[in-house]
């Protein structure tokens, strides 16, 4: 059996960056021209104005040094990944977590019926209103106390936590880094057909918080016994980095929505949440430093896994094969018959969310072209809007270029191969609940 096992997740993406270098020498070189997008901020194409380019084949030194790129490329992210493990390590050691937890399993009577669908919709909250993503990393810790409590096997960490939020943001009638960007592109008032995607969000979510449940149901094992009463971790020390910790999560949310904070911003925060948490719950300076370096060897793995992801996009990049990529896939798709069209524009968004991973740069690379698209053919741009939320966010919940997925599936010892077992029954159901909705937005005339 070990001879026919996935490759580990580290392997596997040094494939994907070595197969994108391969790539840059057979497939012709080209580019949009761009230009700078008021409503956005960001430099987006110009749709129509694709053109071949000079070649750039990388070699072999040069996709190696793509590695280190990577990395830098994901600074920000990897930086924050560090703090905030850093910093839920050292509310970790106060005790606080395992308080927390001990007092959840007390008052469910053990029982995770309740749990998985509450922590379920909490972070699929999280993925709607903040496209939540890296930030979970640093609470894989915290989830696998919680699994481990419930008796739960560790891949409901990863199904409750970016799963859940995954596929939140992928249905959020408000997540400001997918719908946001894509309606100001497609120059769609905010929050417009909110109601629509509401729906469709109610219905996405209870499908995943359902297929989670029953594989906690299937997969429980002998749970630790409960410390008795008076031997309950518990204190007001406790209590209060608690409070400490919601505040923080509250503030984060507030600041991201309010200021648009950036990662740099958030690492700042929860750095500052841990060195207090650290002194008030009595660990002092050298107990609070040790903490922090704790969290920070905890976490190497998961972010040389976001760097190592963002490595393929950067030698498509530097290969200028993106935007060949993304001209070939689109292509075909005016000639199709308009609700056809709709569909294939969101199964096209999926396929270009691999070499693509991010959402916001998809939008930006994606959208201009589409819209184009979508008023030649008659095709409403809400509809048009839907098709490249649902398809990149979907996509997310099983591609390994996902930096994020792949690090927490790490950090929680889950095998990329068990998470494709359980994840892609769903995700294919959930894909079906997508086409419906783009289906009812065609034939309902959304606008």
């Amino acid at each position: 059996m070990s001879r026919h096992r996935f490759p580990h997740p580290l392997a596997l993406l040094l494939g994907c960056v070595l197969l994108a270098a391969i790539l840059t020498h057979f497939l012709p070189a080209g580019s949009y021209e761009r230009r700078d997008e008021k409503a956005t901020g960001r430099r987006v194409v110009v749709a129509g104005t694709y053109h071949p380019v000079e070649s750039h084949p990388l070699g072999a030194f040069e996709m190696l040094v793509a590695l280190p790129k990577g990395m830098a490329d994901a600074g920000p992210v990897i930086f924050f990944v560090f703090l905030v493990g850093g910093a839920l390590t050292v509310v970790d050691r106060t005790g606080a977590f395992a308080m927390a937890v001990e007092g959840l399993a007390r008052r469910l009577g053990g029982s995770p019926t309740l749990v998985v669908p509450a922590v379920c919709v909490l972070f699929a909250l999280g993925g709607a209103l903040d496209n939540m993503r890296e930030e979970i990393i640093a609470l894989v810790p915290v989830l696998l106390v919680l699994t481990r409590r419930f008796g739960l096997d560790p891949l409901c960490a990863a199904a409750m936590s970016i799963g859940s939020a995954a596929v939140g943001s992928a249905f959020s009638p408000i997540n400001p880094f997918q719908v946001g960007i894509a309606q100001k592109l497609a120059q769609l008032p905010l929050l417009s057909g909110w109601g629509f995607r509401l729906v469709f969000l109610a219905c996405a979510l209870g499908v995943w918080a359902w297929g989670t449940a029953r594989y906690a149901a299937g997969c429980r094992v002998a749970q630790p016994p409960a410390p008795p009463a008076e031997a309950a971790p518990g204190g007001r020390r406790q209590g209060l980095i608690l409070i400490l910790v919601l505040l923080t999560f509250a503030l984060f949310v507030y600041g991201v929505l309010r200021y648009e904070w950036e990662f740099d911003q958030m690492s700042a925060l929860f750095f500052a949440m841990g060195v207090a948490a650290g002194m008030a719950g009595g660990l002092g300076v050298e107990g609070t430093a040790s903490a922090f370096v704790e969290g920070f060897r905890s976490m190497a793995y998961a972010a040389l896994l976001i760097g190592f992801a963002r490595a393929i996009y950067v030698v498509l990049e530097q290969g200028r094969i993106v935007d060949t990529i993304v001209n070939a896939l689109f292509a075909p798709l005016a000639h199709l018959p308009l609700l056809l069209c709709a569909l294939g524009m969101m199964v096209v968004q999926a396929a270009i969310h691999v070499p693509v991973p991010s959402v916001s740069g998809q939008a930006v690379l994606t959208m201009p072209i589409l819209v184009a698209l979508s008023d030649l053919l008659g095709l409403s741009r809400q509809v048009t809007v839907l098709a490249y939320h649902y398809g990149a966010g979907l996509s997310d919940l099983l591609t390994p270029t996902n930096g994020a997925l792949m690090a927490i599936l790490a950090a929680a010892g889950v095998r990329y191969e068990k998470w494709l077992r359980f994840a892609a029954p769903l995700v294919l159901a959930l894909f079906a609940l997508a086409m419906a909705a783009i289906a009812a937005g065609v034939l309902l005339g959304l606008r």
